[in-house]
């Protein structure tokens, strides 16, 4: 039953980009559907992060539906359809599992993903990085916690996060003197370098950074609009306030959102 509704949505994407199907959809190229895909996925996040299983159910449909998109019309241009796709990666699958499939022996998942980037280096070739693979268009904090998780997994690392926060340390020692230099390259660079750094410290406490950053963004939007309703009662707008007002209902904010 599964594998028959699968084809069917295949088929109903089929129908849509056909001579009788939606003008919209027929229009579509591999181009003009990437803000789409990077849409879904993001929606698909948001679906996790809000613990609702029936807007993830929802939203990973959407998802499924733009790699069946993505795939017809890869079937129409490029010569390969869905199916290809789906053996592709399971033959990938079994082969990057051997300690799974195969007679490979593993003690843990560490050793899992260091075992993993190798089989990636082979598949590649000998000229390829440890560091290939990691999209380039990732949001930048994502992109660099990637980075440093791939360096890791050859050894290249800092031992504990003391380590880690002294480089933060030096990094922000360095900035404070770029400012002083007012020197707009520099700043810019000491400032990507901090950020950097932080990104590490939060590897090693084993966050992801852009989750955090998004939480902090949230919880600073709430707060925010709370000023602003409080602002509104009193007939003001948030410019006519006086910023030790806005301070105190910032503080009050604090005190009762989380």
């Amino acid at each position: 039953m599964k594998n028959s509704n699968f084809d069917q949505l295949v088929e109903v994407m089929r129908t849509l980009r056909s001579d009788k199907g939606c003008p919209w959809d027929k229009e579509q190229t591999l181009k003009t559907l990437k803000p789409f895909l990077v849409e879904e996925c993001y929606e698909v996040w948001e679906a996790i992060d809000e613990n609702n299983p029936e807007k993830l159910k929802e939203e990973l449909g959407d998802l499924l539906f733009q790699i069946i998109f993505y795939a017809q019309v890869t079937a129409e241009q490029l010569g390969f359809n869905i199916y290809d796709v789906i053996e592709t990666i399971k033959q990938k699958m079994i082969r990057r599992h051997p300690h799974v499939f195969g007679e490979v022996k593993v003690k843990d998942s560490k050793e899992v993903l260091v075992n993993w980037e190798e089989m990636k280096k082979k598949e590649r070739g000998a000229q390829s990085s440890a560091l290939d693979g990691v999209p380039k268009n990732l949001p930048a904090l994502l992109r660099a916690h990637r980075i440093q998780e791939k360096a890791a997994r050859v050894s290249f690392e800092w031992e504990n996060i003391q380590q880690c926060l002294d480089k933060l340390g030096e990094e922000g020692a360095e900035l404070k003197e770029a400012l002083q230099e007012r020197n707009p390259d520099k700043m810019e660079e000491e400032l990507g370098d901090v950020l950097f750094a932080l990104v590490n410290v939060a590897r090693f406490m084993k966050i992801n950074p852009e989750e955090a950053l998004q939480k902090a963004i949230g919880k600073f939007i709430r707060r925010f609009q709370y000023v602003e309703a409080k602002v509104a009662e009193q007939g003001k707008t948030m410019k006519e306030t006086p910023l030790e007002e806005t301070v105190r209902l910032w503080n009050e904010a604090k005190e009762n959102l989380s």
